[in-house]
């Protein structure tokens, strides 16, 4: 409503920008808008946006099932919820088609981050993941390029023996007729 008190006091528009930090052509349609409309034009219509596919109860209820847990719902590979898991579940469970980004916007409104386990898998073996490293990573990894002087072009610097001396170099002077 700013920008509507400035307009009343007769500021132009390219001032209104520079005063509320905004790009001109903002404070152009603003004045454009409240010229037609008054104050009441430039008033929020709210947020932007598709409006949720879900009501909130169904919000509720989606928010129960991600706290059962992905086992409770047919995933038991492991206790980790994905996007793709979310959508799917909706899905099943309420008939909406959502996509994986809208599934992931859906769970961070509802109060869920993605996961990341918090601590190692039971089934992981130590000294397994060091003798892998200590032999296999060694023999993978290779011993790279020899220490010595090195050069950013592959080309080798020209040598004055194996130059002509007939042919004129960028560096010769040419005579000028």
């Amino acid at each position: 409503m700013q920008a509507a008190e400035l307009f009343e006091q007769k500021i132009k528009p390219s001032e209104v920008a520079r005063r509320l930090r905004v790009s001109p052509k903002s404070a152009y349609q603003w004045h454009q808008l409240w010229r037609a409309g008054g104050v009441q034009a430039l008033a929020s219509r709210g947020p932007s946006g598709s409006r949720c596919r879900l009501s909130p109860r169904c919000l509720e209820k989606l928010a129960v099932y991600l706290d059962e847990g992905p086992a409770a719902h047919g995933w038991v590979e492991d206790q980790v919820w994905t996007a793709s898991r979310v959508a799917t579940l909706i899905g099943r469970k309420f008939h909406v088609s959502y996509s994986v980004s809208g599934a992931t916007r859906l769970m961070h409104r509802l109060g869920f981050s993605p996961q990341v386990p918090a601590r190692r898998v039971a089934e992981r073996d130590d000294q397994a993941v060091t003798a892998w490293k200590e032999a296999t990573w060694a023999e993978v990894k290779g011993s790279g390029r020899r220490a010595g002087a090195t050069s950013a072009s592959r080309t080798r610097q020209a040598s004055r023996d194996g130059r002509p001396e007939d042919v004129r170099g960028a560096g010769a002077a040419s005579p000028r007729s």
